[in-house]
């Protein structure tokens, strides 16, 4: 009988670790990525939800700033990321699974800002722009020299635009509204201005480089699966 209860208590965690718990890990960026209840939704939540569930794994979800869902994404087995953008830079450092979101990025300001006329790129040189670390924006308007102000998370980069601290921020003319619900202000004082080619992506699920390739290839199944949805459709249509 020792040795049967011996056996067990070995072999219980050697099983226990045969499914890993999945982390899954975005940012704040509603419509799309959201908290309700003080649970993970959002338009791409369902999406990556429903792969998951295809794909039977057992997974948790968490909102973080940009920069941290990215290191703990980057860093940590059995962890996946979204919405991410496939970069040249980030190609070899993830498994790229499939787009769950599609961003138009460009300028916003105050709409009561008259002064501030944005017709081409090189007009938003002269103007402070505040950004999330690591993130898509900071990354091509850092490269092209323009004045950021670096902000840990797009809530923080909202509210020093309505502060009047820095005149422009960067996010999709269709997220507006629910970041106006999100900051309990109405959309009507944040204005779309100029969209910017280089910021026209499709935003991806990825999952850490080391993920066990069964997971990947489940993953992978799963989504071809859900792309063929509806919602799928919609989402990336609509967008």
């Amino acid at each position: 009988m020792r040795a049967l209860l011996y056996f067990l208590l070995v072999l219980f965690p050697v099983l226990s670790l045969g499914q890993p718990q999945i982390q899954v890990v975005t940012e704040l960026s509603p419509p799309n990525q959201t908290r309700i209840n003080d649970e993970v939704a959002g338009i791409s939540t369902e999406i990556v939800k429903k792969i998951l569930a295809i794909a039977a794994l057992d997974a948790s979800f968490s909102i973080y700033p940009w920069a941290r869902a990215y290191k703990l994404a980057s860093k940590f087995d059995n962890t996946l990321i979204y919405s991410i953008a496939r970069t040249p830079e980030r190609e070899k450092l993830f498994h790229w699974i499939g787009p769950v979101a599609q961003f138009k990025l460009g300028f916003v300001k105050l709409s009561e800002r008259k002064d501030i006329k944005i017709t081409n790129l090189e007009l938003a040189r002269k103007y402070k722009i505040a950004v999330q670390r690591h993130d898509l924006a900071f990354q091509f308007l850092s490269k092209n020299g323009f004045d950021l102000l670096i902000t840990s998370d797009i809530k923080k980069s909202y509210n020093l635009l309505l502060a009047n601290k820095v005149d422009l921020i960067i996010d999709d003319e269709n997220f507006i509204p629910d970041m106006a619900d999100q900051l309990a202000i109405d959309h009507n004082k944040l204005s779309f201005t100029y969209p910017i080619d280089a910021l026209q992506v499709k935003g991806y699920l990825a999952a850490n480089i080391n993920v066990e390739h069964q997971i990947i290839d489940a993953l992978k199944k799963a989504f071809s699966e859900v792309k063929e949805t509806p919602e799928y459709k919609k989402l990336i249509n609509n967008n």
